[in-house]
């Protein structure tokens, strides 16, 4: 034991920064300058998100909460990327982050081919009809005071979608396509069960017919029996118009019902990207096989063996130096502690960052 502990490797973490982030800032340039992708609808390359916590007198930020960190992926028309991870990760921030609801810290934003990243209030509304978000919470996402009509006529309106003698028309039809009554028009939100508001949201959502759709943990609130309904509503709807799904929702189940892709976050960061398939059938992250094991088995005759994670998350304004996850991870190494790992394709079209992975 006391050889072990004398062989072991003296780790300078000050000099292990500097060449990870001198490595990073190398990898993002190189990255920035390939070309945008045509078959895909959204393109995210290094996403980067933080608030700032201290100023001095001058508005010098001298500390920050990181909440987004280095995440990037693609997303086709038709398809549904899931993003999972435990309350606090960064999940619904990248989300709006994409929109522009927050201004991205760094990184790039290439929507339809285009690049938007730094696209202004003025710009962006050209292109905000085809991005849309559906919020978590259908008690408080609709205005109290307007009727379903009206607050699904409004957008129609704004951007024009349809001539104006052809608006109710136009929205009566998109109720029922959501599965909303005629005679809901004059009502008002007050008057409605949470999964009747949570289709009006999804079609006011809907009403400005968006290429991209941000779906931020839209069944969470509800009960059981109303999830189901809300997901094959949105399936059917996308099949219809060819939606992209961002969903984020801390549900594996639901994620592995509805999602082609998954990303598993953790403190900010994208510790797992991959298809469904590969996701389930081999996850690569400790993380991830983590989450994986507290899904509950219908079968009470199979037992799962539960990974308990010990210790609560870092606070995101003062993360953990080397990966993220070593101060809860089981299987953490002195490696771990200092060299952040890096993010790499382990098969075709799946990512992780573990030093696991490398056999360090």
């Amino acid at each position: 034991m006391a050889e072990e502990i004398l062989n072991a490797p003296v780790y300078d973490d000050a000099a292990l920064e500097k060449e990870y982030l001198e490595k990073r800032k190398a990898q993002i340039e190189e990255d920035f300058k390939k070309p945008f992708d045509p078959d895909v609808v959204l393109e995210v390359r290094h996403l980067r998100k933080c608030f700032p916590m201290k100023k001095t007198v001058t508005g010098k930020v001298t500390k920050e909460l990181v909440a987004v960190d280095d995440i990037s992926f693609k997303l086709k028309a038709g398809e549904t990327l899931g993003i999972v991870g435990e309350s606090g990760c960064g999940k619904t921030t990248s989300g709006r982050a994409i929109l522009k609801l927050h201004e991205p810290t760094g990184g790039q934003i290439i929507f339809n081919g285009k690049d938007i990243t730094h696209y202004n209030s003025a710009q962006m509304r050209a292109i905000r009809k085809e991005m849309q978000i559906i919020f978590q919470d259908p008690y408080s996402s609709l205005p109290p005071r307007s009727t379903v009509g009206g607050i699904l006529s409004e957008p129609v309106e704004v951007h024009k979608i349809v001539p104006k003698d052809q608006v109710k028309d136009y929205v009566l039809e998109l109720m029922d396509k959501c599965g909303l009554r005629d005679y809901y028009y004059e009502r008002y939100p007050h008057e409605f069960s949470g999964g009747q508001r949570q289709r009006i949201c999804i079609a006011r959502a809907l009403s400005v017919n968006p290429k991209l759709v941000i779906c931020d943990e839209p069944v969470s609130a509800l009960d059981v029996s109303i999830q189901a309904q809300i997901i094959n509503l949105l399936k059917k709807l996308q099949r219809e118009r060819n939606l992209a799904y961002i969903f984020i929702s801390h549900d594996l189940s639901v994620v592995k019902f509805i999602s082609d892709k998954i990303g598993v976050m953790y403190l900010g960061a994208m510790m797992e990207f991959g298809t469904k398939e590969d996701i389930f059938r081999n996850p690569l992250h400790p993380y991830t096989k983590a989450l994986f094991s507290a899904i509950p088995n219908p079968d009470p005759t199979v037992k799962t063996e539960r990974i308990k994670l010990e210790g609560d998350i870092p606070s995101p304004a003062n993360p953990p130096k080397g990966c993220r996850f070593h101060t809860r991870c089981p299987y953490a190494k002195e490696v771990c502690k200092h060299v952040p790992p890096q993010y790499k394709e382990y098969e075709e079209g799946h990512f992780a960052a573990c030093h696991l992975l490398d056999g360090e």
